[in-house]
């Protein structure tokens, strides 16, 4: 990937919940993305671009959650360790949590009231509008969700966007969410390298 000062690589959840065989929520095979994105961050850095952090961030009690009428296993709850990054990510730049209020944090750029639907946004664009960025690579955990969300929210926004499949993981509740959620983004317009 060609770095330039004007591109952003989002790192999405490379958590331990996500990305340890241990995991309440573990994305098989998502521990194996760690070297790839440490040495994009490592190619990005070097390039003068924006490295951002996006974290899920949950209370205790959620309608995120299965005990609370959601669908996701409890994960990532603030302050424990499913909710730290992974040990093995380089971390090198600020972080976007994600739920901190309950809400649906699929996207780095928004929460969604898992009640009535209504979206928020986090202060992600701002902070990426304020750098100038113009390019948003994305990688992380998990493809089909939180990826996915974020690399359409990127295109939307009118941030020229690119996934690194070798960068990212499916949770796969369904067989074949992963590759949809690829295409998705593929169809729109996020670049898949």
């Amino acid at each position: 990937m060609d770095y330039t000062p004007r591109t952003a690589l989002i790192v999405v959840d490379v958590q331990n919940d996500f990305a340890d065989p241990s995991g309440s929520l573990y994305v098989a095979g998502g521990e194996e993305t760690i070297p790839f994105i440490n040495g994009q961050i490592d190619a990005a850095r070097e390039a003068g671009a924006t490295v951002v952090y996006t974290r899920d961030w949950h209370p205790e009690s959620t309608p995120h959650f299965a005990k609370d009428g959601g669908i996701w296993p409890v994960h990532c709850v603030g302050d424990t360790w499913g909710a730290e990054f992974h040990p093995d990510l380089v971390v090198d730049g600020p972080e976007i949590r994600k739920g901190t209020g309950g809400e649906d944090g699929y996207s780095g750029f928004s929460v969604r009231d898992p009640v009535s639907g209504e979206a928020t946004p986090t202060d992600l664009e701002a902070l990426l509008r304020k750098a100038q960025v113009t390019d948003v690579v994305v990688v992380g955990l998990a493809t089909d969700y939180c990826v996915k969300e974020t690399a359409l929210d990127a295109a939307r926004l009118g941030f020229r966007t690119t996934l690194l499949a070798d960068g990212i993981r499916a949770v796969n509740l369904a067989p074949g969410d992963g590759a949809r959620a690829v295409a998705a983004m593929h169809a729109a317009g996020v670049s898949v390298e």
